[in-house]
């Protein structure tokens, strides 16, 4: 009995055993099948996506979709036209009329391709090798591309670029004819000197690059482009010397950059607020100039150059305050002239800031300061006059912001002319009325002269705007509230960073060596160094000991 049952728990043991090693078996088979659908399916998708956009080989059927995609624009040129190869082929050259050089596409692609024939070639070409024939043998440009989707060739059109297509391809080919009327290299207009290159940056990128090769000649200058902007797709070139600058300072603007997602980019104002480091702050943390030899300049020293396309004015990082008040023919002079007109600027900077703050305070609260005979004049002056100094300040400082902006909006012709008369009629008119004393207009035009001179309009519009606060503070403090007022501005800017870099080197932190070249400018022969924060890989700047040297050698023969 016992054997009798042992025996089918054995035989069922071993059906157990065999099902469970089948399902196994199957289970695996049936993941190695899953597995090979899976990768199946996913070649299957790649290959449909690859496909997605791919230029159709029949040429209408791509016009049409590009004419669908841009709308169908006026501007849009589709010249069709025959050559022979094998046998006869049709292609047809896309372009945008005003962004390409007519002459161009005329000599050096239309003419050349329409006098193709098959006499000239060696051995008949057939039509699917058309297009490397024709990059290889009959285009004389420069810049020749392969273009295989529909987005590349909008891209390409949009871009100033001519696009060519031949019957039964399914590649094109963009060419370099950008062209179109362009703003010429002309003086600055913001950044005026008496002494010194008279050419400035324009709107295009690719003549803003030029203007900076032709002065560095070296191997180690680079150019990084992006692209910003969902809908502009503005260009954008960051330039450095590769032996100069920090690699962590081009990696950190290199990744702010690419950080930015906005629709357009249209100004250089509008990258600075994106990648600045403080928002929260009057002052500006880089320096825009329209002048090349001031990018080459900083350049040198191991700072980096932003280039917008669209802008004449290009952005430089890091920013230091004292930079502000320095300007490009400082370093064209002698350094016993830079130096006394620096001192000159940034007096005029404390001039602009608190000449007003300082009339308001000493004529309301502390008049025991002013010499007896000043007060008794300004005391006459004032005998007539209605308003406290804080409202005759006030009045007379928006005024001549209006009168400023005013000559700014209107002709350049008329402008200059209605800010100086309007300013002399308002001011005699406001002393014969007695609303003003003729010491609050002569302190008021002595501030507007004196922000001017302030090389950057920038820290200018600082000052300011940081005016009218100090003027307020004046009239209910006194010294003391503008004494804290400024002890306020001083800690603030040496809050500041621009892209990690203190605001107020070489002050504070102090540098020793920088100060050769800050409110003082030491003899370009003893500028040994550049910028110690900046450059770290190669600070020698020059050598001028191996020049003494040789010199002396010259005098003794």
């Amino acid at each position: 009995m016992r054997n009798r049952r042992k025996r089918p728990i054995i035989r069922t043991h071993k059906k157990l055993t065999d099902m469970l090693a089948d399902k196994k078996h199957d289970d695996h088979s049936s993941l190695q099948s899953n597995t090979i659908s899976m990768d199946t399916s996913i070649q299957q998708k790649k290959e449909t996506e690859k496909r997605v956009g791919e230029l159709s080989p029949v040429l209408h059927v791509v016009v049409d979709r590009v004419k669908t995609l841009l709308g169908n624009p006026m501007d849009l040129i589709v010249r069709e036209f025959e050559f022979e190869l094998e046998h006869k082929v049709t292609a047809t050259l896309l372009f945008l009329e005003e962004m390409n050089d007519s002459q161009v596409l005329n000599e050096f692609i239309l003419s050349p391709l329409m006098s193709l024939s098959s006499d000239k070639q060696s051995s008949p070409v057939p039509v699917d090798h058309a297009l490397h024939y024709i990059k290889q043998n009959a285009l004389a440009l420069g810049r020749v591309l392969d273009v295989e989707t529909e987005d590349e060739l909008v891209e390409a059109l949009l871009a100033g670029l001519s696009v060519l297509l031949v019957e039964g391809n399914t590649k094109g080919l963009k060419l370099g004819t950008n062209g179109g009327k362009v703003r010429g290299i002309e003086e600055p207009t913001s950044e005026v000197v008496i002494r010194g290159p008279k050419d400035s940056f324009t709107e295009s990128i690719k003549t803003n690059i030029s203007l900076i090769r032709r002065r560095v000649r070296s191997k180690d200058i680079r150019i990084e482009k992006f692209k910003i902007g969902e809908v502009t797709h503005t260009d954008v070139a960051v330039v450095y010397l590769e032996n100069i600058a920090d690699p962590l300072l081009i990696q950190e603007i290199k990744e702010r950059i690419e950080e930015v997602k906005t629709d357009g980019l249209l100004e250089s104002g509008q990258l600075e607020e994106f990648i600045q480091d403080e928002t929260v702050t009057v002052f500006p943390q880089f320096l825009n100039t329209e002048r090349p030899d001031v990018v080459i300049g900083n350049l040198l020293e191991g700072r980096v150059g932003i280039i917008i396309n669209g802008t004449p004015f290009v952005l430089i990082a890091p920013a230091q305050f004292i930079q502000f008040f320095q300007s490009s023919e400082d370093y064209y002079m002698r350094y016993d002239i830079s130096t006394f007109l620096r001192l000159l600027r940034f007096s005029v900077f404390i001039i602009s800031l608190i000449a007003p703050s300082i009339y308001i305070a000493l004529t309301t609260f502390h008049q025991a300061m002013i010499p007896t005979t000043l007060l008794f004049g300004i005391a006459a002056q004032r005998e007539g006059v209605p308003f406290p100094a804080i409202a005759e300040a006030l009045v007379m400082e928006i005024t001549f912001e209006i009168l400023r902006e005013a000559g700014i909006r209107m002709p350049r012709a008329v402008g200059v002319a209605v800010s100086i008369v309007g300013a002399l009629v308002l001011g005699q008119a406001a002393v014969q009325a007695g609303l003003v004393s003729p010491a609050m207009v002569i302190v008021v035009g002595i501030t507007a002269v004196a922000s001017f001179a302030i090389p950057s309009f920038a820290v200018a519009t600082s000052a300011r705007l940081l005016r009218f606060p100090l003027m307020l503070i004046s009239s209910v403090f006194g010294f003391y509230g503008l004494t804290l007022a400024l002890i306020v501005i001083i800690a603030h800017l040496s809050s500041l960073r621009s892209f990690g870099y203190p605001y107020l080197s070489p002050f504070a932190p102090l540098q020793t060596q920088d100060l050769k070249d800050s409110l003082f400018r030491f003899p370009i022969t003893k500028l040994f160094k550049r910028p110690e924060k900046l450059s770290k890989k190669n600070q020698t700047r020059t050598k001028p000991y191996s020049v003494k040297k040789k010199r002396e050698e010259e005098t003794t023969r």
